[in-house]
């Protein structure tokens, strides 16, 4: 049985499970509606319930849960009730560290002080279903608070998404996108061109980045050599692959295998051809 420790609005109650004596998060329309503290709560199979025990990415649940303003846990429980309608599978653990990151964003709204989001065509493509179910929260923010989010500010949320709805934590999936956008920028300051984000090479190596990421987290080896092959034939493209994969190993604290530089700079090599034959 649970009972009501705290209301926090009438979509959000903090309660006691009276057995384990263990704090949750009860999340349902309506369900803080009226009560008051110590009286049961009805949990019915509608609601979402969250362990206060719990930590997040962005720190211990409830501390987060002290200092957002409930308002922003319904808009983010909304959001990831939407994703399911897209997604077979959706963590709404995920909720605690959204909601944060949606008040943030909406105090840099009011402060006129929006950041750009250097990502955002890379997660618009490595991303595109995430990213279109986050669009979802401009419309919950401008009825619930009148405010307008950013295409920039709604890729942060679209990371939030796909660590919900993926094995990826949104550290791995930040770091996916920032080895993409290291690429590209790279091969455009090689070539002197804009790489159009449309191009089937482009599609190509980013999704090969996403799993190269995944191999390096879990220390998958790969079988086949290339490197002398490639650093050989393509010595431009095996030496931006080289700080690429460097760098991805630095920042996620795990060392690559040598033998991802060479099917990395492939992807490059394809890339960087069509642009200059284009």
């Amino acid at each position: 049985m649970y009972k009501v420790k705290k209301v926090l609005n009438h979509n959000s109650v903090i309660a006691v499970e009276t057995d384990e004596l263990a704090e949750y998060l009860v999340m349902g329309k309506g369900i803080g509606f009226d009560m008051k503290p110590t009286q049961a709560l009805n949990v019915t199979d509608d609601c979402k319930v969250f362990s206060l025990s719990d930590t997040s990415e962005r720190g211990d649940v409830k501390d987060i849960i002290k200092h957002v303003d409930p308002v922003y846990l319904d808009i983010a429980e909304a959001v990831l009730q939407h994703a399911e309608e897209t997604f077979e599978h959706v963590d709404h653990n995920i909720v605690f560290p959204m909601a944060d990151h949606l008040e943030f964003s909406a105090k840099r709204i009011e402060n006129n002080d929006q950041i750009s989001n250097p990502l955002l065509n890379d997660i618009k493509i490595l991303f595109h279903n995430e990213y279109k179910a986050a669009e979802y929260v401009r419309q919950l923010l401008k009825d619930n608070l009148g405010l307008d989010i950013s295409d920039d500010e709604i890729g942060y949320v679209a990371m939030h998404i796909h660590s919900a709805t993926s094995q990826d934590k949104l550290s791995q999936t930040v770091e996916t996108a920032n080895a993409v956008r290291k690429c590209i920028n790279a091969l455009e300051e090689v070539t002197g061109r804009t790489i159009p984000s449309d191009s089937f090479s482009y599609n190509r190596m980013m999704n090969h980045i996403r799993y190269m990421v995944v191999r390096i987290q879990q220390h998958e080896s790969l079988k086949i050599d290339m490197n002398e092959y490639v650093s050989s034939k393509f010595p431009e493209s095996f030496n931006i692959a080289s700080q690429i994969c460097h760098e991805l190993s630095k920042s996620l604290g795990s060392p690559t295998d040598d033998l991802e530089i060479g099917y990395l700079a492939m992807h490059i090599e394809r890339v960087k051809a069509e642009v200059l034959e284009g």
